[in-house]
């Protein structure tokens, strides 16, 4: 049996769109800023700093403006690109006079396995499973118009706030049992902290069972209850501003500046707030981890706008020509360069490679993602010299084409 898309062909890089790929580089690198925690600490720190590791002096500064510029802002930018994706992958097939659902369906459920691989076997903190289960149900809503999209997106973003204020006034009537349940996850005990550095200092399959039950979670509950709302809303409003040409840097400068105010200002005082909040109440289970964590879920969907604003009206620019380049390099590699900082992260923190899982404080964490952005931003544009695609870029076309696209560039003669 032939396959009917065999003359089919990816999107050629002259149609790139530049201020997608530079959007893109610029969320894969950003989000490397929240996921060194989970890589490098019990998972209890990553929602509550207060659970490990020093939070005083120069680390708790550290803590503070990652959490205001980048905790979940980098995460919504990937998931409005991502929705911005389904778009311009149909569309680019419709041109070619394709029906486009089978190649699409094809193409997400590629993506599945890959992530499935990616939480089971290298890092529980996979978004890519998340990505492929929307990509199957909201693929049907591409036609929509922009404000259908929009509110429908916004929506899906008021569940888990509305689910969240729930559980924060249901706490006095829960059971002691479920609320011992719950601070496990919030401020794990002396010997459950302890277990989980063991395993993650210890052999690879020490840890694969924590693993596996973190990514079992995160895949189950915690899709329901929080990523599968966020990232699809932020899904739907990316189809919207890209079919009204914001993400493609068509809209005027005067725009782009307004919408840098409109995002950053109301933002960064809601989330400023949330800190002060949080600190004050001593990250107590019962005031912080549900009410004292909507500050930044409200206000990181302001930040995130106003870096999508901010890097369009840079696109926008003559200046920065370098930047642009290396960080449109980045996102034009971005599932090659996200799954190259699991590698890189897990070598350094897990037992099978350095081992600093639990012994390097959140300066040093930073320093370490400033590494890998060297290293990306430098290897990227370097790599894209010779080949057309990343290297898993390149394998995801293949399989979803069902046919060995060519790697390499053609040398001038």
């Amino acid at each position: 049996m032939t396959d009917p898309f065999k003359d089919v062909h990816p999107i050629p890089g002259k149609k790139r769109i530049l201020s997608i790929d530079v959007l893109r580089g610029f969320a894969v690198l950003g989000i490397l800023v929240m996921n060194i925690q989970s890589f490098s600490m019990i998972e209890a720190a990553y929602l509550n700093p207060s659970a490990y590791g020093d939070l005083t002096g120069v680390n708790k500064w550290v803590w503070i403006i990652s959490h205001m510029l980048a905790d979940m802002k980098f995460l919504s930018i990937f998931s409005m690109l991502f929705g911005a994706g389904i778009l311009m992958f149909s569309s680019h097939l419709e041109e070619q006079g394709e029906k486009t659902a089978s190649l699409h369906y094809r193409r997400i459920l590629w993506l599945l396995f890959f992530g499935l691989i990616h939480s089971y076997l290298m890092w529980h903190g996979d978004i890519l499973v998340t990505y492929a289960v929307l990509g199957l149900v909201l693929y049907l809503m591409r036609k929509k118009k922009p404000k259908t999209l929009l509110i429908t997106g916004s929506v899906f973003l008021a569940v888990p706030m509305l689910l969240y204020i729930f559980t924060h006034v249901s706490i006095p009537f829960m059971p002691q049992e479920g609320i011992s349940g719950i601070m496990g996850s919030w401020m794990p005990d002396s010997d459950a902290a302890a277990r989980e550095l063991a395993a993650y200092r210890g052999t690879y399959l020490s840890h694969l069972p924590l693993r596996v039950e973190s990514s079992l979670m995160f895949q189950t509950f915690i899709f329901f209850y929080l990523m599968g709302w966020r990232a699809g809303g932020m899904m739907l409003i990316g189809m919207a501003l890209f079919k009204w040409g914001v993400l493609s840097a068509e809209r005027s400068n005067r725009f782009y500046r307004n919408g840098m105010l409109l995002g950053f200002l109301p933002g960064l005082s809601l989330i400023a707030t949330g800190i002060l909040y949080n600190f004050s109440s001593g990250w107590a289970l019962e005031k912080s981890m549900f009410l004292g964590s909507q500050f930044n879920y409200a206000g990181s969907i302001g930040i995130a706008f106003g870096y999508v604003c901010l890097i369009n009206r840079m696109s926008r620019s003559v200046l920065y020509q370098g930047l642009k380049s290396r960080l449109a390099a980045v996102g034009r590699m971005a599932f090659t360069n996200y799954l190259a900082q699991t590698i890189l992260c897990t070598l350094i923190f897990y037992g099978y490679g350095l081992g600093l899982f639990g012994s390097v404080q959140r300066w040093g964490q930073i320093l370490l993602v400033l590494a890998v952005w060297a290293i990306q931003l430098v290897l990227s544009p370097l790599w894209l010299r010779f080949f057309r695609f990343g290297p898993v870029e390149w394998l995801w076309r293949s399989l979803t084409y069902w046919k060995i696209q060519p790697m390499g560039k053609a040398r001038p003669s």
